[in-house]
């Protein structure tokens, strides 16, 4: 199965609209707090960030991450709350919204590094996009993480 064309878009927290803040909040919860265990979503970020979400050609939304600006979570901008539909998984359509992403970050940030705290067992994935896990991995919300920078550049 190959990935849905989708049209990305992003937007700052301002320029949410409710239903679209909406559908956002919606997809999170589904994979974040039903599919991987209760933990508090809203965390005081997504007013901090960039938001980048991919939609098919009917408007649904397949897709969505963040990116917290520097100096609120770390130094360096940082992308998370990383999501694609369950129906899309396995499509490549994640590595799409990855993709996007870090030209996102070059274009916003240029020349910055940016790190994550990944789920452990997807260090191979964000791997794929120039990540290397620095540091020793630890428990956030009950699951196995670990830092993970990309070089400017990378």
């Amino acid at each position: 199965m190959t990935a849905t064309p989708l049209a990305w878009r992003w937007l700052r927290f301002a320029e949410f609209d409710l239903q679209g803040l909406y559908e956002v909040l919606a997809l999170r919860q589904q994979v974040f707090i039903l599919e991987q265990g209760p933990y508090l979503d809203a965390d005081g970020l997504d007013q901090h960030s960039w938001h980048l979400l991919g939609r098919d050609a009917a408007g649904t939304l397949l897709a969505y991450l963040r990116v917290v600006d520097p100096g609120h979570k770390y130094d360096e901008p940082s992308i998370g709350r990383v999501v694609t539909v369950a129906s899309q998984r396995g499509t490549g359509l994640g590595h799409a919204l990855m993709a996007e992403a870090v030209a996102g970050l070059a274009r916003h940030w240029p020349g910055r590094a940016n790190r994550i705290s990944a789920q452990a067992h997807l260090q191979r994935y964000y791997g794929r996009h120039g990540y290397a896990a620095v540091g020793e991995p630890y428990l956030e919300d009950g699951i196995p993480h670990i830092e993970m920078l990309r070089p400017p550049d990378a």
